[in-house]
């Protein structure tokens, strides 16, 4: 038998001035409304970041007002825009310096595939290749409703979190990575050409 009130008899104390709750849904409930981003952008869905923090959208509702400069300060990088092999690995760098726990949004097709660029030479095929990401956002570029819409998205994983358990999140894993290998400029391509514990490449049957 369960110690924590239902839904029918938390509606019928509500009704009355009492409201219970846990220390789990008060802990993430408390982090799901503090969210902040980094402040940094990469090419034209960075321009689209930007006015969704702007009064017309006002990600300031959901208590994502504080862009941080620093990523010391920061909790959630959204990836905005073509990640060249040139950028990637100052982008890994800074995930790194972000303390935990911390997420990941890829906005647009070019941080999910590479997008319209995804043959050339000088493009990452994606920001999963190295990060994990936990929300995609389709589009190119995306409209701020739909980064609106991948942040509440966000909220809703980190509300449905637990504290502990065998389903606990990463950064409640003493066993799992918080840092991640910095990719170096190889002769040919980066290396390592991604990181084997976020992004495995598909298998692909050929038939003869």
């Amino acid at each position: 038998m369960s110690d924590t009130p239902n839904d029918g008899l938390r509606g019928e104390l509500s009704k009355h001035g009492v409201f219970t709750t846990t220390l789990e849904g008060i802990h993430n409930w408390g982090r799901r409304n503090s969210v902040w981003p980094l402040q940094f952008g990469l090419a034209c869905c960075a321009i689209e970041m930007i006015a969704t923090s702007m009064a017309r959208y006002d990600l300031a509702r959901f208590g994502a007002e504080v862009f941080r400069p620093s990523p010391r300060q920061a909790d959630l990088m959204i990836v905005a825009g073509t990640v060249t092999k040139k950028m990637a690995p100052q982008v890994v760098r800074l995930y790194n310096q972000m303390p935990e726990p911390k997420y990941v949004i890829a906005m647009g097709a070019c941080a999910i595939s590479g997008g319209p660029f995804k043959q050339g030479y000088n493009v990452l095929k994606g920001i999963d290749r190295y990060l994990p990401v936990d929300v995609h956002i389709p589009g190119c570029p995306p409209r701020p409703e739909a980064l609106i819409h991948a942040f509440m998205t966000l909220q809703r994983q980190i509300d449905a979190q637990s504290l502990k358990g065998e389903d606990r999140p990463r950064h409640l894993r003493a066993e799992a990575d918080s840092e991640f290998p910095v990719p170096t400029f190889g002769p040919k391509d980066l290396s390592p050409s991604s990181n084997p514990n976020t992004w495995v490449p598909p298998k692909v049957s050929r038939k003869g």
